[in-house]
């Protein structure tokens, strides 16, 4: 029977469930990499935690291993390229922490409405201050969610049952899913100006770092109690220290932080802070569904039963995947590119498959957009391959697909359309006779964008001399052009510009560029 190691210490009900599939279960604690490296390659699985690395190295000298299973969210420590290489399913546990998350998340914000951490201290102290920690209720108070993924929701639901008003920023959030659930879409900047607690449950992407910023800390309530159990450094805690120090808003209640252990930060000097040392999943019951979880995903996949919650896998026949294998890197780089140049919230998807790739099953491909689309905004929800569509279903995200037999301009493109509240944003792509892709419509404009990691895209008044000018600008900041698109539908209408950069675009550059009063408008875009 097979082989499977655990090298992180894993709760029992885990292991039992592999040993009574059949399967050799070794527990081996605490190995080196040297020494996990030496017989990684008599196993099939490996189950891990956090404290194993299963760096390119380890995971090149498994020569038998088929799947990683991480009990846990995050799979930082597992060298995912390395492993989809080699062929090796790579598989997290993402709800089993969702309930202790969110208790915690509970827990600091009653601790912080009702000063119980500093009325602790003081009565520790022999002190009886009665009047000096008169608290607030929750009741009818006005709580701000940000991200309503399974922990917001999870928030939201308990803050109904305390009578609190509802208010909810998430782009990726539907008015009827929001309307179901009890609570009201808002935008960020309404959130912030109405609530009187505001909780974060997203992911740090480039898109949320210090979300939380000196501006938006500007709009909250003098007395408005922030709370963060999500990612350390979606909240700006250079700037959260100068609020709460200059008494900006009431509170602050932190489980995590952009370094941790946070032993020399400013935050843990002030007494209007509630502070934790990362205890979101720190419950014996979230240890025990983690282990749960991971263990019923590795035993399905060695068993041949199933995939699941995994972040490179996808089945397709070894001809098919000649055909459309090209396709995946093109359509997730559509999704990323597409998904950074949107406004609004996303109402629907349609994503077109025209000419003799339409008559191939493409919904991976399908999956392939959807993922690359909210993989920024949903890290936290690991997206991937597998459940892309139906995290874009459970938030209300309508993904159509078509298939068009008939050649258009190109033997094969794929052609996206995302409708939001606001416009319609459409996109076109293809591959080259290389297999190299290529962006060769945006909206009504033909272009011919090799897509790259650093991209500028910029809707221009089509007059002389703003090409000149935007070379000028990224010259004097030390940025290299290393391709450019133009493209207008008609001689002196609004033109679209489109630039692969050798490195990102600077603050101090786009304020520069945007003083030209030819530029419509501009987007930076990673890849």
């Amino acid at each position: 029977m097979d082989k499977i190691i655990i090298s992180d210490k894993l709760s029992e009900e885990g292991i039992k469930i592999l040993k009574d599939a059949g399967f050799t279960v070794d527990c081996k604690y605490n190995l080196s990499a040297e020494e996990l490296k030496k017989i990684i390659a008599n196993y099939r699985g490996i189950v891990i935690r956090s404290q194993t690395h299963l760096t390119r190295q380890i995971i090149e000298s498994a020569h038998n291993l088929k799947v990683i299973g991480r009990a846990g969210v995050g799979l930082d420590n597992v060298d995912i390229e390395a492993a989809t290489k080699k062929g090796i399913i790579v598989m997290n546990a993402p709800g089993g922490n969702t309930i202790s998350t969110c208790e915690q998340t509970f827990a600091l914000m009653l601790a912080a409405a009702r000063n119980i951490p500093a009325a602790y201290r003081s009565l520790k102290d022999r002190k009886w201050e009665r009047s000096k920690f008169k608290g607030v209720e929750l009741y009818s108070k006005i709580l701000g969610v940000i991200g309503f993924g399974r922990i917001g929701k999870e928030v939201s639901k308990r803050a109904l049952s305390f009578g609190m008003q509802i208010l909810v920023y998430d782009p990726f959030i539907s008015g009827d899913i929001a309307e179901r659930a009890g609570v009201k879409l808002v935008d960020l900047k309404q959130l912030l100006k109405q609530a009187d607690f505001v909780t974060v449950h997203t992911p740090l992407t480039e898109e949320t770092k210090n979300l939380i910023s000196d501006k938006a800390l500007a709009l909250m309530k003098p007395k408005a109690v922030i709370i963060n159990c999500a990612r350390g450094g979606v909240v700006d805690e250079d700037a959260l220290y100068r609020a709460l120090k200059e008494k900006k808003i009431g509170q602050a209640a932190l489980d995590v932080f952009s370094k941790e252990p946070p032993l020399d930060s400013k935050l843990l000097e002030l007494d209007n802070v509630v502070v934790t040392p990362h205890l979101g999943a720190s419950t014996e019951e979230a240890q025990v569904n983690v282990a749960i979880e991971i263990a019923h995903c590795v035993k399905d996949a060695l068993l041949g039963k199933a995939i699941r919650n995994a972040a490179n896998y996808v089945q397709i026949e070894p001809e098919v995947y000649k055909v459309i294998g090209p396709y995946f890197d093109l359509c997730e780089k559509m999704g990323k590119f597409i998904f950074q140049l949107i406004e609004g919230r996303v109402k629907n998807i349609k994503v077109s498959f025209l000419g003799e790739i339409s008559s191939y099953k493409v919904d991976v491909l399908t999956a392939a957009f959807v993922k690359g689309f909210l993989s920024d905004m949903l890290e936290e929800q690991n997206v991937n391959y597998i459940n892309a569509l139906e995290i874009a279903k459970e938030r209300g995200v309508k993904v159509e697909q078509i298939k068009i037999q008939e050649e258009e301009e190109y033997v094969n493109s794929v052609r996206v359309k995302v409708a939001t509240d606001k416009k319609e944003q459409v996109l076109e792509g293809t591959l080259f006779a290389n297999k190299e892709a290529r962006f060769v419509k945006m909206n009504d404009i033909y272009i011919e964008v090799a897509p790259s990691q650093h991209m500028l895209v910029i809707n221009n008044q089509d007059k002389p001399g703003v090409i000149g000018f935007l070379g000028t600008v990224l010259g004097a900041h030390k940025i290299n052009i290393a391709g450019m698109s133009l493209g207008r539908s008609a001689p002196k209408k609004v033109a679209l510009t489109i630039l692969n950069l050798d490195s990102p675009l600077s603050e101090e550059a786009v304020k520069e560029i945007q003083t030209n009063s030819n530029i419509v408008s501009l987007k930076g875009v990673k890849l």
